[in-house]
């Protein structure tokens, strides 16, 4: 059996192109940031792994693809948008103390693909395997999800490099993700002379808030929340429009059914009020089966490595419901996403680094694999 030889990998090294991230901030939306983010992330690929990097534009910003050649295998996936605005780098910035990382983006998840270059660096053959690093995970992956579906399809894993699990554990199964925006159209009207002629649309949306919340299901995995509301123009004037924003997770392509169809005929309680609803769950449920295959394959590489369901959804969600192998939370060990206080843990980076070359090589088949297959085939 032919076998893929390794390198040590540098710790001191992926600091470095960490720092060189971090320090190049990449909030969601913002196109000018996205695109020298982009181009960042594609000099650290070519610069540790050679070849060329190619960026993919699209409206929400360049995503980043890269190829090793040879037969599609193994798709390594991760974003390089963060939700910091500009201006978080000056209040925050990067910084190498007291065993971790820390900086805007360092744990979701500018770490996990540092880490994944660095891993696939280690290996002497990088055929077979893929890089896409997209612009717009963090707002929904609208202008990337048919791309990473079309190179999911090629491949027969999918290696997510979000964030680690708490306490380092990989994330072997995702809930379905989305939101709606629930309108409620009533009609103005003069609220001390005349508020009975209007229709106070902010009443319509509180019973709608009641029969939203009524939906969630916790016990079964399902949540249905609240979470932005606004109404009104002047305290004087019966508000004639009103908004609420909802989450919602679910744990089954039922249940995301079951949610989708009551949004839709969701009806209003007072007279002549109307209601509009825009939005779904836009990421599908990624089950633990999805993950069985390849979890198994890395546990034997890293013993004692435990594997979690998570409520927050990934690109991994989509790669998941297309029936391919998809193990997340591969990346950073550390904490804190989307929050001031987000760290790496530097003393795994390593080990996860080294976890990246074992799984690209167990999944690879080998040289002999390939003959023997070829000899099937004739």
């Amino acid at each position: 059996m032919t076998m893929h030889k390794t390198v040590p990998v540098s710790v001191d090294a992926m600091l470095e192109d960490l720092r060189k991230l971090v320090e190049i901030e990449s909030p969601s939306r913002h196109l000018d940031a996205l695109g020298a983010s982009a181009k960042a992330v594609a000099a650290v690929i070519e610069s540790r792994l050679g070849g060329q990097a190619v960026l993919v534009e699209s409206e929400a910003g360049p995503h980043v693809h890269w190829s090793g050649g040879g037969d599609p295998q193994v798709l390594v996936l991760g974003h390089h948008d963060t939700v910091f605005p500009l201006g978080t780098l000056e209040r925050r910035p990067f910084r190498v103390h007291d065993g971790h990382a820390t900086g805007p983006g360092v744990f979701d998840m500018l770490g996990g693909l540092v880490q994944a270059i660095h891993g696939l660096a280690t290996l002497d053959d990088r055929s077979g395997v893929e890089i896409l690093v997209t612009a717009d995970e963090e707002v929904g992956s609208h202008s990337s999800r048919a791309l990473i579906e079309e190179r999911a399809r090629a491949c027969r894993a999918v290696l997510v490099f979000e964030g680690a699990a708490e306490g380092g554990g990989l994330k072997t199964g995702r809930k379905g993700c989305g939101t709606f925006e629930v309108t409620v159209t009533g009609r103005a009207s003069h609220a001390g002379l005349e508020p009975a002629a209007g229709v106070n649309a902010l009443i319509e949306a509180a019973h709608q808030v009641l029969d939203i919340a009524a939906l969630g299901r916790p016990e079964i995995g399902t949540t249905v929340t609240p979470t932005v509301a606004s109404a009104g123009t002047l305290d004087n004037v019966v508000p004639a429009e009103a908004t609420v924003i909802v989450d919602v997770r679910v744990e089954s392509a039922h249940e995301k059914e079951r949610i989708e169809a009551a949004f839709a005929t969701l009806a209003p309680h007072l007279d002549e009020a109307e209601i509009t609803v825009r939005g779904a769950i836009g990421r599908p449920p990624m089950p633990e089966s999805a993950s069985a295959e390849l979890f198994a394959v890395a546990r034997r590489l890293l013993p004692g490595l435990e594997g979690r369901a998570v409520g927050g959804g990934s690109d991994g969600n989509f790669t998941a419901a297309l029936g391919v192998p998809t193990l997340d939370g591969l990346g950073a060990v550390g904490g804190g996403a989307h929050a001031d206080h987000e760290y790496v843990v530097i003393d795994a980076m390593a080990e996860r680094a080294n976890l990246v070359a074992g799984l690209v090589n167990t999944l690879r088949p080998t040289r002999t694999d390939e003959s023997q297959q070829r000899l099937r085939d004739l």
